[in-house]
C-alpha cells in the first residue's frame, strides 16, 4: 500500500485550430466541478492520506503542474480530469495518457465519457467515469489507494436518485485572482424537464430536477463570502424549475452575506414575476435565458416547445424592473435558418436590448439526440472533435457555408454590441444600481472586447481575456497515440442509458406533439 494518494483534479482546456492548448490570463467564469470533485475527497482513505490539487487549464498560465503528472516514489498519484466535454476530449486523452506513461494513474470523467460510447478506449491503462461522481468517486479513491482502477465506473447507473452534496470548499485566494471577477459555481439542483433535442443535460443529468439541502448550500455560501468570493454562479439548467428555489431564496436573504448571484433560466420565467422579485431581492444580478431563436417553427423542429418568442420583451421587461441583467443566448445555423433570417433575428434581438447576448452556431454535441440523427442521416463532415465546440460549422447545412456561418457569427457579436447599446445599457445599470461612472464604463468596456474579440475572430465567450501561449497539441500527441492507438478519435456513438435510469426517469420517446417539451 502507498504510503499517500495525491489527487489530481484537473479541468482540462481544448485545443485550439492553431493547435495552441487555450489559456487566458484572466478568465471569465471558473468550472464548477473542480471545486466540488475537490469537497467531496477525504483527507485519507483506508488509512492512506490524501494530497489534493486542483488545476483548471483555462486559467493556468504555467506549466509546473506537468511535474505532478511524473509520479513519485512511495506515492500512488491519481489524474481526475473532470467535466470533459467533447471538444475537451483530445486533451483529457493527451494529459491523461501522459500521466498513465509516467506511472501515474488517470480518470477520464464528464459530459463526453457519460453519454458516448468509449468502449473502444477502455482497457488500455486509463479509466472512464459513465456516472455521476458522488456514485462512483468513494470507489475510484478506494480503488487507486489500493491498487488499480478499473477500466470503466458506472456502468450500472448513470444518477444518484437523490443528491447528497457536499458543503463546497472554495478555491484559495491565489485561484480565485485568476478570475475577472472572484466567482464560485455552486449546483443547488441538477436535471432538467425539457427535452430540446441539441442540449445534452438531459443526458447528463436527466429530466426529474434533484435538488440538493438548503442547509448545504448555504453553508457553502458562507464559506465562499468568508474565502473572498464576490459572486455566485448557480450553475443549475433551471433554477426557475427548482421546488426549493423560493425556501434557498429566503434563507439567503436573511443571511444577508453581501454577494452577487448568477442565474439560469428558462423563458417561462416570464410568467414568474414573483419569483424574479425574491432573487433581485436575495442579490441575482444576472439571469442568462436561453432564447436561441424568434421563429417557433425552428423551436418546434428543435422540440423546445416551451420558448414563445412573443414572450422574450416581457423577460427583459422583467428583469430590468427588478434591476437584473438579462442575457439572452442566441443559436444561429439551425436547418431551415438563412443569411436574411439569422441577420432579422439579430435585429430583432437589437430592438428588444436585453442587457447582454451571446451566439453560438448550431454543433450536434455528441450524446444529444440531434447528434445521433446527423450521424444516421450523414450530415455530420467534421472528424476531429477539438471542432465540436460551438465555433465551428460540423454539419452539411443545407443553406450556409462554414466560411458564411463563421461570417455571420461575428457580424452577430458587432451588430448587437453597439455604442448605442453600451449607452442604454450604462443608463439602466446606473438607475438601478447608481454610480453611473463605474456602470458607464463597465458597459462600453464590455461592448468594445466583444467587438474586438469579433474582429478578430475570436469568440469573445471563449474563456477569459489575453490568450496566453505556452503549450501546443504537439507536444503529448505521441502519448495518445501509443496509449489509445489514435491521432483523432473516431466519432462516437451516443451511450445508451442503463435501464435503471430509463426507469426512474420516464421513458423518453420522439414525438411531433408540440407541447411535449411543456410537460
Amino acid at each position: 500500500m502507498a504510503s499517500k494518494l495525491r489527487v489530481i483534479i484537473l479541468k482540462p482546456s481544448k485545443y485550439a485550430p492553431d493547435g495552441h492548448v487555450e489559456r487566458f490570463r484572466w478568465g471569465f467564469m471558473p468550472n464548477s466541478t473542480v471545486p466540488h470533485i475537490r469537497s467531496m475527497t477525504p483527507g485519507e482513505i483506508g488509512g492512506v492520506p490524501i494530497e489534493v490539487h486542483t488545476i483548471d487549464e483555462y486559467v493556468h498560465c504555467d506549466l509546473d503542474y506537468y511535474s505532478l503528472l511524473r509520479g513519485e516514489r512511495g506515492c500512488r498519484t491519481l489524474l481526475a480530469l473532470v467535466g470533459v466535454q467533447s471538444h475537451q476530449f483530445h486533451r483529457a486523452l493527451d494529459l491523461a495518457a501522459y500521466a498513465q506513461t509516467n506511472g501515474c494513474l488517470a480518470v477520464i470523467g464528464g459530459p463526453h465519457p457519460m453519454t458516448c460510447d468509449t468502449s473502444m478506449l477502455q482497457g488500455r491503462g486509463v479509466s472512464f467515469a459513465l456516472a455521476e461522481a458522488e456514485l462512483i468517486w468513494p470507489s475510484i479513491l478506494g480503488d487507486a489507494a489500493t491498487g488499480g482502477l478499473r477500466p470503466a465506473y458506472g456502468l450500472e447507473r448513470r444518477w444518484e436518485q437523490e443528491l447528497n452534496a457536499p458543503v463546497v470548499i472554495p478555491p484559495g485566494r491565489r485561484d480565485l485572482r485568476r478570475y475577472i471577477v472572484p466567482m464560485l459555481g455552486l449546483y443547488p439542483a441538477r436535471g432538467c424537464p425539457f427535452v430540446c433535442n441539441y442540449c445534452s443535460v438531459i443526458q447528463i443529468a436527466g429530466r426529474r430536477v434533484r435538488g440538493q439541502r438548503i442547509e448545504t448550500t448555504i453553508e457553502s455560501l458562507r464559506a465562499a463570502q468568508a474565502a473572498g468570493v464576490k459572486t455566485i454562479m448557480f450553475t443549475s439548467d433551471n433554477f426557475n424549475k427548482y421546488d426549493k428555489a423560493r425556501e434557498l431564496l429566503d434563507a439567503i436573504i436573511e443571511e444577508r452575506l453581501g454577494l452577487s448571484y448568477f442565474v439560469q433560466c428558462d423563458t417561462q420565467i416570464a410568467r414568474q414575476e414573483e419569483l424574479v422579485a425574491l432573487l433581485a431581492r436575495a442579490g441575482c444580478d444576472q439571469m442568462f435565458v436561453g432564447v436561441e431563436s424568434f421563429n417557433r417553427s425552428t423551436l418546434l423542429a428543435a422540440r423546445k416547445g416551451q420558448n414563445r418568442p412573443e414572450l422574450y420583451r416581457d423577460i427583459v421587461d422583467l428583469c430590468r424592473s427588478y434591476g437584473i441583467s438579462s442575457h439572452f443566448s442566441n443559436i444561429i445555423g439551425f436547418p431551415d435558418d438563412t443569411e436574411s433570417g439569422i441577420r432579422d433575428h439579430v435585429e430583432a434581438l437589437c430592438d428588444l436590448s436585453p442587457s447582454c447576448a451571446s451566439f453560438y452556431i448550431l454543433c450536434p454535441i455528441p450524446g444529444t439526440e440531434q447528434y445521433d440523427d446527423f450521424l444516421r442521416e450523414n450530415l455530420i463532415v467534421e472528424n476531429n472533435l477539438d471542432r465540436f465546440d460551438t465555433t465551428c460549422l460540423t454539419w452539411r447545412h443545407p443553406h450556409l457555408s462554414p466560411g458564411e456561418l463563421l461570417r455571420l457569427l461575428f457580424w452577430s457579436y458587432k451588430r448587437f454590441f453597439s455604442i448605442r447599446h453600451a449607452a442604454a445599457n450604462a443608463y439602466h445599470l446606473s438607475r438601478d444600481h447608481g454610480n453611473y461612472l463605474s456602470n458607464s464604463l463597465a458597459s462600453f468596456a464590455y461592448a468594445l472586447f466583444n467587438r474586438h474579440s469579433a474582429r478578430r475572430a475570436t469568440h469573445p465567450m471563449s474563456g477569459g481575456v489575453k490568450r496566453v501561449v505556452l503549450d501546443t497539441a504537439d507536444g503529448l500527441l505521441r502519448f495518445r497515440r501509443e496509449v489509445f492507438g489514435y491521432e483523432l478519435v473516431p466519432l462516437p456513438q451516443n451511450l445508451q442509458l442503463p435501464m435503471t435510469d430509463q426507469l426512474s426517469d420516464g421513458k423518453r420517446t420522439k414525438t411531433n406533439d408540440p407541447n411535449a417539451s411543456r410537460r
